[in-house]
């Protein structure tokens, strides 16, 4: 018993050491330790609800260190009891972490056969279950181990391949390689091999990111990103919204750029209900400069119909982008008939009841570039970003992470954009509200950057792309068809019991 203990804290310690693999930290090789960690621990068990519980154990200590920053939106802003915030955030860190534990329970299956098992079965089920998560009840596919390779990692050449989930698999396989070697020390031949193979590996990475799947096209536009800096608790206050739209209006007048961007929700206005003339001060101006101006708006079309959108004033006619993937319990409420008093009376978010929009919207033609929009937590989702290319040139995420202070989580989601631009071969324009606004390079690296928690305006000049790469021919079904072609070769050689 006191073993199981031990093995389970190990595993608890080894799932937190793989979060310093993600932003800010970028320790790259920390993932690959951390599961080559549990591939001992699960080496160490006699059956697969043991294999599982530590699996679990594992999934805890990463996504409760990795998450736990969602505290601050539920307690801070939300107006939920700090018990209860922390209480809600072990829940669901504890049900995040029954993936990783299937993957303890199904691999451990091939314990007798260490090579499908490490190089095989478990990179496959890996995979999967990240991919499952990011669709399975809305999705959640944070913290997915591909993003960890973004943008330094000599894994990052799998990402425009086979996306953030085949670079997954090949972190997975490159901790499978290094467990098989620490498993065969004592036969040096074997584990010389394991490690020739993950050299091989690493190098095919940095191999893959020379490939030039994607190109510039014509000359780079000039463009300015707005950090407005509006404290959270500010933001939907009636009495602040003079000094928001002056904010804002400061910004905006010293900026010459084709494309200006303001974040998610910038304006404190409905779009239906903006000042008298200020929508026509906002075409004005961007004709008189020959300047696109994207402003985050939520709009009221029908009443009662809320959306969270992005609005095109200036040079180029009007044009608009509602937002398609939305938060559970943050922008609707599932089962709302059921579940909304219960959420009401303990989480204080506004405009809880937003709509979908059209899933099948183009990229706006703006700045003479075609611009593929998302807004805020859209860009955790590659397979849907996809969907603007090969047309869109450019990419612009407009985000809010306000609502989660000064913690690591604004970083993560940097790292997430990164991964697109790198997935997509597409550069990234990235306003938000209080950082981490950037340019973000074709290839995932940062441009420009703006200082986090500071008011700012981002100016630079990007060039459009055009390509494509191999994620945006096939999206995720490359990975997935790789992942099933594992484990059919896994029970071809061994019959399961």
């Amino acid at each position: 018993m006191k073993g199981k203990l031990w093995a389970g804290f190990f595993a608890l310690l080894a799932g937190s050491l793989a979060v310093t693999g993600f932003a800010p930290y970028h320790v790259w090789p920390a993932p690959l330790l951390s599961l080559s960690i549990l591939g001992l621990l699960w080496h160490g068990c006699h059956h697969g609800r043991s294999a599982g519980w530590i699996g679990w154990f594992w999934g805890l200590g990463f996504f409760e260190t990795g998450i736990h920053w969602i505290e601050i939106s539920l307690h801070e802003f939300g107006g939920m009891p700090l018990s209860l915030a922390y209480l809600l955030i072990f829940l669901f860190s504890a049900c995040l972490a029954l993936f990783p534990a299937l993957v303890g329970r199904w691999s451990w299956r091939f314990h007798d056969r260490p090579t499908s098992r490490w190089l095989l079965v478990t990179p496959a089920l890996w995979t999967l279950s990240e991919w499952v998560r990011s669709w399975f009840l809305s999705g959640f596919p944070w913290l997915s181990l591909g993003y960890a390779a973004t943008p330094k990692g000599p894994l990052a050449g799998f990402t425009p391949l086979l996306g953030v989930f085949g670079a997954s698999a090949a972190t997975v396989l490159g901790a499978g390689l290094l467990t098989l070697a620490l498993l065969s020390l004592r036969h040096h031949r074997s584990s010389l091999v394991s490690l020739l193979a993950l050299g091989i590996l690493l190098a095919s990475g940095l191999a893959l990111q020379r490939l030039p799947w994607v190109h510039p096209l014509g000359q780079p536009i000039a463009v300015n990103l707005l950090q407005g800096n509006i404290p959270q608790d500010m933001k939907f206050v009636a009495e602040s919204r003079g000094l928001i739209v002056q904010r804002y209006n400061t910004l905006l007048f010293n900026s010459t750029g084709r494309l200006i961007l303001l974040p998610e929700s910038a304006l404190p206005y409905l779009r239906q209900r903006m000042p008298e003339g200020y929508s026509e001060a906002l075409e004005t101006f961007g004709y008189e400069n020959n300047s696109d101006i994207l402003v985050g708006l939520f709009s009221e079309p029908e009443r009662g119909q809320y959306y969270n959108s992005v609005f095109s004033f200036g040079h180029s006619p009007m044009q608009a982008y509602h937002k398609v993937h939305l938060v559970p319990f943050g922008e609707f409420i599932p089962w709302s008939d059921l579940l909304a008093p219960l959420i009401h009376s303990v989480l204080n978010i506004p405009l809880d009841d937003q709509q979908r929009g059209n899933p099948n919207q183009p990229p706006l033609r703006v700045g003479g570039q075609w611009v593929g929009v998302d807004i805020c937590y859209e860009d955790a989702f590659g397979d849907e970003i996809r969907q603007a290319l090969p047309q869109a040139t450019l990419l612009a995420n407009f985000t809010n992470d306000a609502w989660f202070g000064s913690s690591i989580g604004p970083e993560q989601h940097l790292q997430m954009a990164q991964t697109r631009a790198l997935e997509t071969g597409r550069p990234m324009l990235r306003v938000t509200n209080t950082g981490v606004t950037a340019l973000i390079g074709a290839h995932g690296e940062i441009l420009e950057r703006a200082p986090r928690g500071e008011i700012f305006n981002l100016g630079g000049n990007i060039s459009g792309y055009g390509g494509v790469t191999p994620f945006v021919l096939v999206g995720n079904y490359g990975i997935l068809a790789l992942c099933a072609l594992a484990l059919i070769l896994s029970l071809r050689w061994r019959p399961l019991r």
